[in-house]
């Protein structure tokens, strides 16, 4: 398969993936030599495949797991995670989740900002379009950033 096509599977997976999400995946992206502009596009719409999933059955899915034995413990976990940063959004409610998503910091992103709009009763029509503005944000930031590496490095 063509380098090419190999870097956008692998960029577009990297996207949608925890923790990376577009923070990883951009710089990776831009870093292998894909169109830095193509890049953030191809990013920004992958780290959106999940989020109304996660907005959808999240809450089945950790009410599921903290009544099995083994995922119990994660189950609680990301809740504890999410609580934490469910203060951002009862100050700022809507621009909190903006700001929740669109800061690429760890421990931020779409995944946490899904779940914590889920957690929050947060209705699809709004968090989904927040969402999205917060990880086009991240991701200007991230292009900025690594192309600013990029050019350092040479």
């Amino acid at each position: 398969m063509n380098q090419t096509v190999m870097t956008i599977l692998q960029s577009a997976l990297l996207s949608m993936t925890p923790v990376l999400e577009l923070r990883g995946a951009l710089p990776w992206a831009i870093a292998r030599g894909l169109d830095p502009w193509f890049a953030y596009v191809l990013c920004v719409v992958c780290n959106m495949v999940p989020v109304p999933f996660i907005l959808l059955f999240i809450n089945k899915v950790l009410e599921w797991m903290s009544g099995t034995r083994y995922f119990a413990g994660i189950s609680r976990w990301l809740l504890e995670r999410a609580r934490k940063k469910m203060d951002v959004y009862y100050k700022y409610e809507v621009l909190g989740l903006f700001i929740l998503v669109a800061i690429p910091l760890p421990g931020t992103g779409a995944w946490t900002g899904a779940l914590v709009a889920a957690l929050m009763g947060v209705k699809l029509r709004a968090a989904v379009p927040t969402i999205a503005l917060g990880v086009a944000a991240a991701g200007l930031i991230m292009l900025t950033v690594s192309m600013g590496v990029v050019s350092v490095l040479g």
